[in-house]
């Protein structure tokens, strides 16, 4: 009996089990199994897919040679015979099928480079992930996208700007790439979602049923359910400070353009940046405070020559879609309907204001003004932190 038998791999015909008549698994099953072994990262996967076919690079894994091929050993470092007897200890455990139905259960979709459904776009990234792990369809790539990325400690006026742009590209018809973290991106999917438009598609670094940040888990359900949400890594992978890197670079690849909301000098999100300059992808920005820490990173940006973003026309123009036709119809922001809190809401504007600021802006009693930012951070127009006030995306 040989080892892929003997992983489970071959066992009679079952009913729903994403065998084919023959009884045979399909490649990704072997391709699934493979990345779920420990230590087995993008660049590994890859060259061993590059090596063998997919169940015979099983077989290898199984057979404990996968370190002998000169290909896998140029391709990927570190795979060397330690490595090779740790993965065939861990394959002769795995159910190759049990994994397979565990995906399907899980209502995971498995799609090899290569196969059809492919996303186009990263068939030919020097980088493209060998397994994609995905809920919901992929045919939401098959718009015009962009990848809306950003800090996770934004300001109140970076998440505006985040579900704003979200709304209108959206809106316009184009596909929000991002990847369901805290802050920018996230506002950028519930501003997607709210254009009830064009789907939107998310970008994530763990397996599918670890949802992280669990603050997301909602957001998460809602982005499968209109669109997709991705990841390169098989059920239970859970968050690990290198896969964010590398999860970036898959959207950098899928993005016709990037905008860069808010980050840090040190951000996260440049490393999303990085990989679309890597790649010959448009980076634009949106100017910040030069006093705002959450700004340092867009602002030397802009300083470095990429082009602003001042509302997502300047986006529109660059994907070369009509801008006239995007425009007509955009609903303008919501004010409150008091003429006086309409006024403190305007006031205020779209950076930290404090309330000594806003009674000279104003020229009201500091009393009546106090109240007044009372009730809008009650109703959610505003936020507060310390003594600063910010204006807020919307109530509700």
């Amino acid at each position: 009996m040989s080892g892929v038998e003997r992983s489970g791999a071959r066992r009679s015909p079952g009913d729903g089990d994403g065998r084919d008549e023959d009884g045979e698994l399909p490649a990704p099953a072997f391709v699934a199994a493979l990345a779920g072994l420990s230590g087995m990262g993008p660049a590994r996967l890859s060259a061993l897919l590059g090596a063998w076919g997919p169940e015979e690079a099983w077989g290898s894994v199984l057979a404990g040679r996968a370190h002998l091929d000169p290909g896998v050993a140029a391709a990927a470092r570190g795979v060397d015979a330690a490595l090779a007897r740790r993965w065939r200890a861990e394959a002769t455990q795995v159910d190759v099928i049990g994994r397979w139905r565990e995906h399907a259960r899980a209502g995971v979709a498995v799609t090899a480079r290569g196969a059809g459904g492919f996303p186009p776009p990263l068939l030919d990234d020097h980088e493209a992930p060998a397994v994609l792990f995905h809920q919901g369809s992929l045919d939401a790539l098959r718009r015009p996208r962009v990848a809306v990325v950003g800090t996770r400690r934004c300001t109140a006026a970076g998440r505006a700007t985040a579900r704003e742009l979200g709304r209108d590209l959206a809106a316009a018809g184009v596909c929000v790439v991002s990847g369901l973290a805290a802050g920018i991106d996230g506002e950028a999917h519930l501003g997607a979602l709210a254009a009830g438009s064009a789907a939107p598609a998310a970008v994530v670094a763990t397996g599918l049923d670890v949802v992280y940040p669990r603050s997301n888990v909602e957001l998460w359900r809602r982005v499968a359910s209109a669109g997709c949400v991705l990841s390169e890594y098989p059920l239970g992978t859970g968050p690990e400070r290198w896969r964010f890197p590398a999860r970036n670079r898959i959207i950098a690849a899928l993005a016709d353009v990037v905008v860069v909301v808010e980050s840090h000098a040190r951000g996260g999100s440049l490393h999303t940046v990085d990989a679309a300059l890597e790649r010959d992808r448009p980076v634009m920005v949106v100017p910040g405070p030069v006093r705002s820490p959450a700004s340092a990173g867009t602002n030397d940006l802009l300083a470095a020559g990429s082009p602003p973003v001042r509302d997502v026309d300047d986006v529109l123009v660059v994907l070369g879609l009509d801008v006239a036709a995007a425009t007509r119809g955009r609903a303008a922001p919501p004010v409150p309907s008091d003429p006086l809190a309409a006024a403190v809401v305007e006031a205020v504007g779209w950076q930290p204001t404090t309330i000594d600021e806003l009674v000279a802006r104003l020229g009201q009693p500091l009393g009546r003004v106090a109240v007044e930012l009372e009730r809008l951070e009650h109703e959610g127009w505003l936020v507060r932190s310390g003594s600063w006030f910010e204006r807020a995306v919307a109530p509700g």
